[in-house]
């Protein structure tokens, strides 16, 4: 009874976590054009500075990811809750009070950072203490609960200014890191740590063996479509408004928060879906196909207007509402030496794939235009993806008590 009360306690903290995460995450594509403004861009230098800041940031994910996964490892997966948390939440809140783009740059490099050690180390935990035909719920619960962070951001970035709404997601991290006492390591940790001579967290051990890569390589491309979406699709939605002729604007905050609501609702739905048919990849695939058609609908349907465009964004992130599931099989995947590090390197590197893909859309918008330049960009995100998840293997209700030998 005590063991389900602290696993329930920790899948709470977990969700809390990384709602807070979420929201800090995607509060600058609620407030960017704002805070830009009033630090005196206007035109293309704006919208150049919103994809470097928003690239900034996903390449301190990336280095953050490394950084808090081998840490999960060789210091504990509690350790990284504490730290990371700590760290995006202390650059919010300076970030509210930058003064000019070079200020702004060094607070979303390093808040990237930040962001990048939560949901591993919650999803890593929650994994190895529950029972491993139900680790599923928990999971989806943490990813669920936690993607209604942006819709938080959302509406407190239409309330408010911009320097009030970094600041209160920087003050929700802080206050959550009290809540964080009662955190504990999982028996499967504790376990690795009574068995020295077993490597914990050694990151290039990954690429010893062409099967460890291989897998490792699929894990991260599976994610790829989700963070298309987000960065592409959802994220510049205006320049999409305005290719098809839409006189109105569109508010980046809205198609945000109708985003990630869908996303909150899809990935609900594909937890349920995945515990009723007890298969991770055969959720995987319906929703790839379905994100495919969305995306099609959403890029050629020229009837449009506000809002079609927030159903559509809903869809959306409906459609890639498999983030639970993505991150669940990538921690299912390997022995608990080296989970961590790949539970939170796995959804960085597809957050910072949002970097190539952003890049790769922008250069192809300048001769094709943004609507033929984000479906091809898509269709190769969707196929690599579709690739990578008939090349793992099944691992519901799979044993996760081992470890990796080199």
């Amino acid at each position: 009874m005590q063991n389900k009360k602290n696993v329930t306690l920790l899948i709470i903290v977990a969700a809390l976590g990384y709602f807070v995460d979420i929201y800090d995450l995607i509060v600058f594509n609620v407030v960017k054009k704002q805070s830009l403004q009033e630090l005196g861009f206007t035109g293309d230098a704006l919208k150049a500075n919103e994809i470097f800041l928003f690239n900034l940031q996903m390449t301190g994910m990336l280095l953050g990811g490394l950084l808090w996964g081998i840490m999960g490892d060789k210091k504990g997966r509690v350790s990284v809750l504490f730290g990371s948390i700590f760290l995006y939440s202390l650059a919010n809140i300076l970030n509210a009070f930058v003064t000019d783009i070079n200020q702004y740059a060094i607070m979303r490099f390093i808040a990237g950072i930040g962001l990048a050690g939560e949901l591993g180390a919650g999803i890593t935990l929650v994994a190895e203490n529950m029972p491993k035909e139900k680790r599923g719920y928990g999971t989806m619960i943490i990813v669920t609960f936690g993607a209604l962070g942006a819709v938080v951001a959302g509406m407190v970035g239409k309330t408010f200014g911009w320097q009030t709404t970094y600041i209160v997601g920087g003050g929700l991290g802080l206050t959550l890191l009290l809540m964080r006492a009662g955190a504990y390591e999982s028996g499967m940790y504790q376990n690795l740590l009574h068995n020295s001579e077993i490597k914990r967290g050694n990151f290039f051990s990954l690429f010893k063996k062409w099967s460890l890569f291989l897998k490792y390589l699929a894990c991260i491309l599976i994610g790829l479509p989700i963070w298309f979406a987000i960065g592409v699709l959802i994220n510049l939605s205006d320049r999409f408004a305005l290719a098809h002729g839409l006189i109105e604007k569109i508010d980046i905050a809205d198609s945000v928060m109708y985003a990630y609501l869908g996303l909150s609702v899809g990935d609900l739905a594909s937890g349920l879906l995945s515990q009723y048919l007890k298969s991770r990849k055969k959720v995987i695939f319906v929703y790839l196909v379905l994100s495919v058609s969305l995306m099609f609908v959403y890029l050629f349907n020229t009837n449009v207007s506000v809002e079609y465009y927030k159903y559509m964004c809903f869809g959306i992130g409906f459609g890639t509402g498999y983030w639970a599931l993505f991150v669940t099989i990538a921690s299912e995947q390997f022995g608990t030496n080296i989970r961590s590090t790949v539970t939170n390197t796995v959804p960085n590197f597809v957050r910072g794939a949002v970097v190539p893909i952003t890049l790769s859309f922008s250069s192809l918008s300048k001769t094709m235009g943004p609507i033929n330049a984000a479906m091809w960009v898509g269709l190769c995100c969707l196929a690599l993806a579709f690739l990578a998840t008939l090349y793992i293997k099944d691992s519901f209700s799979k044993d996760l008590n081992y470890f990796e030998i080199d």
